[in-house]
């Protein structure tokens, strides 16, 4: 199964995180599910992209989940490096492996990161 984690500013416009989806599909193909943190997960603009491409959102909680990418300002709020990467990792079970790092939007305010593994 193939989890797309996102992370994305408050402000972010669907459109925004439907390119940073598209990005890391390009690369990884599509998901069966979108993830994110629970704060985000309600997001108007995810639920928008959920009801357009047809998937789940899963709410998974982030923190402590160790990711390839290392943000500073992602650290102190979500202790984590990179919710994109750890939201689409914390969806699977143990020994899911990440098929992208974190992917940006062009406009910066979304990123997506496309993990594959069993569904915990």
């Amino acid at each position: 199964m193939k989890v797309a984690g996102l992370g994305f500013r408050a402000a972010a416009a669907p459109a925004a995180l439907a390119a940073a989806l598209d990005r890391a599909c390009a690369l990884a193909g599509p998901p069966q599910a979108l993830a994110a943190p629970p704060d985000k997960a309600a997001a108007p603009a995810l639920r928008e992209l959920a009801r357009e491409r047809g998937l789940p959102i899963l709410a998974v909680a982030v923190a402590g989940i160790a990711t390839p990418t290392q943000s500073p300002r992602v650290q102190a709020s979500h202790a984590t490096g990179s919710v994109a990467e750890a939201a689409a990792l914390a969806a699977l079970a143990p020994g899911a492996r990440l098929l992208t790092t974190r992917i940006l939007s062009p406009d910066r305010m979304a990123c997506c990161a496309i993990a594959e593994g069993e569904p915990s």
